[in-house]
């Protein structure tokens, strides 16, 4: 058995005393305790907890570093790879233990990247919300200042992300036992399943939506259309960085060549995005048949036509602009007999996502409009 090294054990510790007394606080100073509570509880940005716990962890690691100054390029002797311990260490410690958040480092984030300073409470960082940094920072201020030691105020970030966590899994548990009590009702109609995809779609932070219901589409009826999903690109993906066509890919069953790609936009469809679709199918050597654009927003008659017009031009793949709940009501109704199996495809998705993707309270809201749907209060 490999033997852990001294981050490992040191995280091991940590979460061994964050378990011991879960719902007591081991901060005694009640503005650091609250300090620690809001970046711990920001759903908004989990950026903040990361960093704040990968500096805490280097501090314990070599007591010589300044816990603010997590950036080999300031150059000084007390300063250290923040973004080392967040990668090799905290990740695996966060997936293990099931903790609230993100699951990649936050020092690749736009706010934290390529700083050069030390992360004091006299520079602003330029990120929102702005008081998540300004208490993270103060937090890393009273570690150097000796308010709060680092292995205690770890403790305690560990011990609210454990009750965070357990407080998500009861919510879900609730919210999901809910929904059994439905079961064996009437299924859903199409259109009833429809108006629930669509309350959903219209909550907050929903761009990450369109695709899953595209490819919840897939999931139900790929073995009825002989194709399957074989892409499902992460939130914020950039195509360059992946080397993917668009946002859901498709191919048929026994062929790994895309044939249809789908792009989703929650805004109008351009003709520039058109013209990056032509580049894009323009490097495939030709396998793509349909390169679909699906959209929240209006669709622009001209736009349609300029897709329309590369036909030919392309020797045969078409470029289609369709509405997302359009998308949704046609397939549903198409295929009326595998409703129910969408549905739970969806959910699937949804519950499945990162956080970071679809946020816990988008999942929550999606059971509880389900709940109320189907048992028809």
């Amino acid at each position: 058995m490999k033997t852990p090294s001294a981050p490992e054990q040191i995280l091991q510790k940590v979460y061994k005393q964050a378990l011991a007394n879960p719902k007591k606080s081991v901060i005694s100073d009640v503005a650091i305790r609250e300090r620690v509570d809001f970046v711990c509880r920001c759903m908004s940005n989990r950026a903040g907890v990361r960093l704040l716990m990968s500096c805490l962890l280097g501090k314990l690691d070599n007591p010589k570093v300044d816990p603010r100054k997590p950036y080999t390029e300031i150059g000084s002797e007390d300063s250290f790879s923040g973004r080392t311990y967040d990668e090799q260490y905290l990740t695996g410690f966060i997936n293990k233990h099931r903790l609230p958040c993100n699951p990649t480092t936050a020092f690749l984030t736009p706010t934290l990247r390529n700083i050069d300073h030390a992360l004091t409470t006299d520079r602003e960082l330029v990120g929102r919300p702005r008081e998540l940094y300004k208490k993270t920072l103060q937090l890393l201020t009273d570690v150097a200042e000796n308010k709060v030691s680092a292995d205690t105020l770890l403790v305690e970030t560990v011990r609210v992300l454990l009750k965070l966590r357990d407080e998500k899994l009861a919510r879900m548990t609730s919210l999901l036992e809910a929904l059994k009590r439905t079961e064996g009702a009437l299924p859903l109609s199409s259109e009833a399943i429809v108006s629930l995809v669509a309350q959903h779609l219209a909550c907050k932070n929903a761009s990450r939506l369109p695709v899953l219901i595209v490819a919840a589409a897939y999931q139900a009826a790929g073995e009825r259309l002989g194709e399957r999903l074989i892409y499902l690109q992460s939130h914020n993906a950039a195509d360059l960085q992946t080397g993917s066509i668009g946002d859901v890919e498709i191919c048929l069953i026994g062929d790994d060549s895309v044939v249809t790609v789908y792009e989703m936009k929650m805004k109008r469809v351009t003709v520039n995005d058109i013209d990056v679709a032509i580049t894009k199918i323009g490097k495939t050597k030709g396998q793509i048949h349909n390169y679909i654009f699906v959209t929240t927003d209006k669709i622009d008659p001209d736009v349609t036509a300029y897709a329309s017009k590369f036909y030919e031009e392309t020797g045969g793949i078409e470029i289609a602009v369709l509405d997302c709940i359009g998308f949704l009501r046609h397939f549903l109704h198409l295929f009326h007999r595998i409703r129910n199996s969408y549905l739970n495809a969806y959910q699937t998705l949804v519950l499945n996502e990162p956080d970071s993707s679809v946020s816990q309270t988008l999942k929550e809201a999606f059971l509880a409009l389900r709940q109320v749907a189907e048992s028809g209060e």
